[in-house]
Parts: structure tokens; sequence; C-alpha cells
């Protein structure tokens, strides 16, 4: 049954009084873009499978809605994941997922998206197709149902969700994501059915069509290969890449969240990429090459930015802020002008044995607020292991430094469960903030005085088209075996904190991130059983969770706990991140050797990715 935008505003408002947070489901905020019927061919409903407060904080919204709301030909619309409460309210009113901008319910629009920035969204995805009223598998969904699609880092393996998905967009979507809908609204135009569209589109570098293969398995259930049921498919699907920053239109006039939001704040992204190579961080090999943004343009973004929306905070963003080339000019000139506005500046991503800490004095003043570090090992061996290329020298000198300038806390984010690690390094952590309280002490005249240390510790997910992607992961009861000999080993230390992730999380995160395509029946199987919002600890269902997985048959030794043979077929080998895979390997071999492999912008390493587009290869400093 269709309902009208005119209804479902009218259910809505009879709703909002009965669930937390109703701010989050009225839209209407500034900045908000808003076309007219007839003024666009394509509607798009950009779903971000989590709450609004998440959503809103991600950058790559206001990018992808600014430059697919420049185009003529589509209107891209917000949609986010209702509470539970408010899923419920939903459901018994039968008022079905609708966009924030003009209350068009979901199920009427040309194209559904989904970003899919992390693996423990999934269900997510199938509880909002669900509450659309959408087929959830592409194969229910004939020609009156829009194209369902994804993109996002975890598109690097869509596998597991690739029964749900009519189309996968894989790389930089600034491009990408414009020219999909402009082909589509050209076929749309032209009376296209949906299979002859999916074959225009994936003509497009980084478009990939599930349907257009099959997966084949031997007789013990290993993945071979994919048969290609459409001649016209790629071998493989080349991922995209926006070769330059500063072509790109950044927007300056984003929307103001009328309620808090995780972050809430102005984002200027400086650049994008990564040239350390640490060999656990799928980010850092998914976003290569670097490509910085101009000072001149980012002086200008972040200006526009704070003028336009007023908020009282900017972050400089990267995965590694303080590598960016011009990084000290371009502070020194925000400086004054984030001053005089009272605007805080922060830098979320900042590296040990570069980091300037007297621009981060005179950026944070009188008032120091903690900092944030990761060693992600705590012994020298492992660090060489992961290619984390920092010493303990560095750290401790940086934190002489920052004691010096009148901090007195610091947060210390480690791995653990990495290749080859032992207790030893587990030790490791608990001498490093030891020493570091040790120091403060000395610092303090014999008084550690108010000095906290935050010891913060991941599990070890090997995921794909990084070094460790055929590396076994810790089982549960290993991770939770840690977790408590670390505990035991720091809860002597006064002014020392622990802090450590679930377990069979991790576990199910490295299901998913290497799974192959048989586990969409897992995936909906827990969403049958009332998994949603897998990654809230409040809402986790680790007991369905497990029923899922047996009932359909899904081994996690298999996809988390068994090591996968070098040279294996992959199931994400379907996609190319523009990555050599002897590269990879390359780099997985010197980590068993514990050898380092100096940052690229020192000198080309040969990972492969300038056969596909620039990269500085060493020319950046």
């Amino acid at each position: 049954m269709r309902i009208d935008r005119y209804k479902v505003q009218e259910i809505l408002d009879s709703l909002l009084n009965k669930v937390e947070k109703p701010a989050a489901y009225i839209g209407g905020e500034p900045n908000q873009i808003c076309k007219e019927d007839g003024s666009f061919s394509v509607r798009l409903a950009f779903c971000f499978p989590d709450t609004y407060e998440i959503g809103m904080s991600w950058n790559g919204m206001p990018i992808l809605y600014h430059l697919v709301n420049s185009t003529c030909h589509t209107f891209m619309e917000r949609v986010f994941a209702p509470r539970v409460d408010m899923q419920e309210q939903m459901r018994a009113a039968g008022l079905p997922l609708y966009t924030l901008e003009s209350k068009t319910p979901v199920a009427q629009a040309d194209i559904v998206g989904f970003t899919l920035q992390y693996e423990m969204c999934y269900t997510n995805v199938l509880s909002m197709m669900d509450l659309a009223g959408i087929p959830l598998l592409s194969k229910d969904r004939g020609e009156e149902w829009p194209l369902v699609i994804a993109g996002g880092p975890c598109a690097f393996n869509a596998e597991p969700l690739a029964d749900f998905f009519d189309a996968v967009l894989v790389g930089d979507g600034e491009e990408l994501l414009p020219e999909f809908c402009r082909v589509f609204s050209e076929c749309k135009k032209a009376g296209l059915t949906k299979k002859q569209t999916l074959d225009k589109l994936q003509r497009l570098q980084g478009v990939y069509i599930p349907s257009s293969y099959s997966p084949v398995y031997d007789e013990d259930g290993s993945f071979i290969k994919y048969e290609k049921l459409d001649p016209n498919a790629p071998d493989r699907v080349l991922r995209a890449f926006l070769k330059d920053m500063n072509s790109v239109d950044y927007p300056t006039n984003n929307i103001v969240p009328l309620i808090e939001v995780v972050h809430d704040r102005a984002v200027c992204e400086l650049f994008r990429g990564c040239t350390r190579g640490c060999r656990f961080c799928q980010a850092g090999m998914l976003y290569r090459p670097v490509r910085e943004r101009s000072m001149e343009e980012n002086l200008r973004i972040a200006r526009e930015q704070i003028e336009n929306s007023g908020h009282s905070e900017l972050s400089l963003l990267s995965l590694s802020t303080s590598d960016y080339t011009q990084f000290e000019p371009l502070v020194e000139k925000l400086l004054p002008y984030c001053k005089s506005r009272s605007v805080a500046i922060s830098l979320p991503s900042l590296r040990l044995d570069n980091f300037s800490f007297k621009v981060l004095d005179e950026i944070q003043g009188i008032r120091k607020t903690g900092l944030t570090f990761a060693p992600e090992a705590g012994t020298q061996r492992l660090r060489d292991v992961i290619n984390k290329n920092i010493t303990e020298k560095d750290i401790l000198g940086a934190l002489d430094k920052a004691i010096d300038l009148g901090w007195n806390s610091v947060k210390l984010y480690f791995m653990i469960g990495h290749p080859t690690e032992t207790d030893e390094d587990l030790d490791g952590i608990a001498d490093l903030a030891r020493k570091i309280m040790d120091l403060a002490r000395e610092k303090n005249g014999g008084n550690r005085g108010r000095f906290s240390v935050s010891v913060s510790v991941a599990n070890f997910v090997p995921k794909p088209f990084t070094p460790f992607q055929w590396v076994p992961q810790d089982s549960p009861r290993e991770f939770e075996r840690k977790h408590m000999y670390l505990m035991n080993r720091i809860r002597p230390i006064k002014g020392v904190t622990l802090h450590y992730h679930e377990s069979f999380v991790s576990t199910l995160e490295a299901i998913l991130a290497r799974g192959d395509r048989r586990l969409c029946v897992a995936i909906q199987r827990a969403f049958e059983l009332g998994c949603r919002f897998d990654s809230w600890t409040e809402h986790f269902n680790e007991k369905a969770w497990k029923q899922a997985l047996s009932e359909t048959g899904i081994d996690e030794n298999y996809h988390a706990l068994k090591g996968l043979a070098p040279g294996a077929a992959l199931p994400w080998n379907i996609i190319d991140s523009g990555i050599d895979d002897t590269y990879l390997m390359s780099e997985y071999e010197r980590s068993q050797k514990a050898a380092t492999t100096p940052d690229c912008r020192l000198g080309c390493n040969g990972c492969g990715i300038n056969a596909h587009t620039d990269c500085p290869c060493g020319g950046i400093l």
C-alpha cells in the first residue's frame, strides 16, 4: 500500500511525543537542501545504518550530500536508522521508513543507497529495508522496486551482503556516486529495464554488480573462484579513484543538527590516504595514494564552515593529521582566526614521532585536555611486526614534552592479538604505562600528582586487502585470557586504568569482514532473531548471533580463526583495490621477520597503486 508524504507527516506528528530524541526524526535543519518535484529525475534515499547522532557525525555525508544535490538530475535525501523505540512505534502505526527532507517513503525512491562504514551495522541494513517495506533479496525485487546499492569501506568485501544489493560502489565516492546517478537518470528517461540499467552501470569504473557473478566452492566448502554470468561484466572491478582533492567542490554550508551529535563540529579533511604502511590497517591500504588539498583551499574551507555553521570546534581530519606537509603553517594561520571566534581546534590523529607540541600547546593554551596516542603494541619487536615504525624513545620523549607543557593525562591505544604476539608483548603494554607514570612522578618532584594513563586495547581483526588478510584471529577464549593477563599487570600501577573490547564481537567482525556470500543467510537469520544495532553494547545479542550462525551452517573457525593459505582464492578479490597482491604478500613475509618497511613518502615501496592513478611515491617531502 502506497502512502504519500502528507500521511507520513501526519502519522509522524502523532509519534514524536512517545520516543526518545524526537528531533532526530523531523528534518528541517539549517542548511538542509530541498528540491521541488519535477526539478530532478532521480530520488536517492541515502541511508546511514545507525542513528542520526552517529550518521550526522560522518564526514562523508555532507560531501556526498552537497555533490549529488549540486547536480540537476538527482535529489539526495537522508535516512538514518530509527532507534529501537521509534522502530516499534513506526511498525505499530504503519509508518514506513521515510526520508528526512521530503518525508517520502523510502520504497518510493528510485535508488536506495547504504554506506557500509562498519561490519557490525549489517543487520541495521536489513532492518531499515524491512521498515521501508522493501524485499530484502535483490532477486525478489521487480521493476516496481528501487535499485538498492551500497558503498563505503566495507564495500571492498560486500560478499556477506551481496544477495541484498543490486549494485555496489567501490572506491572514492565524490566522482563515482554523481556519475552513477547521471547514468541511472539517462536509463530511466530511456525506459530501460532494471537489468538493462545494471548493464550500463557496471561499465563505470568502481561499480560491482553481484548478480553478474556466481561463487564456486570445492567439495570441502572452500571458495575457488567466480563464474561470470554476464559476459559484459569485468573480470575484476577496479575501485574508483579521486585523483585531485582540490578538484572537489568541498561543502562549506553543511547541515547544522537540531540535537547534539557525536562529533558536533566543523570538519576539514586536509588530505586523504596514508603513507605509513601499518600492516593491520585497512584504511591505510584502501585510501591510497596520498592526495593533499592545498593549504589555501583548507584555509578557505575551514573559515567558511565556521562562518556558515556557528560551530565552536574545528577538526582537522585525516588518517594522520600531522603528516600534512603544511601542517604547522596551516595551524599557525588558523589559530588567530579561531581564537578571535572562540573556536577550538581538534587534531584527532597525531603521530608521536613528528608531532609539534609547540602547535598543540598554542591550540589548547592554559587548559590542557587529554592527549591520545596509538603505540598499538607494547614491545619494539611487535611494533616492527606491524610496521608501526615508532620507538619507545619516541613515546617517552613525546610524553616528556607533554608533561613539561602541563598535560596531566594521556590515552594510549593498543591492539592485542597481533600475529606473533606473546605474553611478553602484553607485559610491554603494562611496562610502558608504568614508565609513563614514573616519568610523570619524576617531572612532578617525586609526586605523580593528578597525572593519569588510560590504556585502551582493541582486539585484532584481520581485514581484506591488508598484509594480515591471511592470518588467523585469536579465539574469544584467548582474547579473554589476554584481557585478564593484562588486567593483572596493570591493576597494581596507580593512576593507570584498562579498557578492553568484548571478545565475541571481534570474532563476529572478523567473520563478516572475511566472509563470502554464504554469510547472507546468516545475517538475514540474525535479523529475524532480533539482532540490530550490533555495535551498541546494550543491544548486541551474542546468543542470537550464535544461533543464527549455527542454524545456517556458518563455521566461525573457517572465517575468523583459520589462517588462509597464501595464494588461495579470496572471495573479496573480485574487487581490485589497486594494490598488488605480491606487495601484500611481501609485507606479510616481512612481518614474520619483524622487518620494517619505510614510509613511502621517502621512496616508492612498490605497492602498485601508481599503475592506476597518480601517486607521489616519495615526492611529497
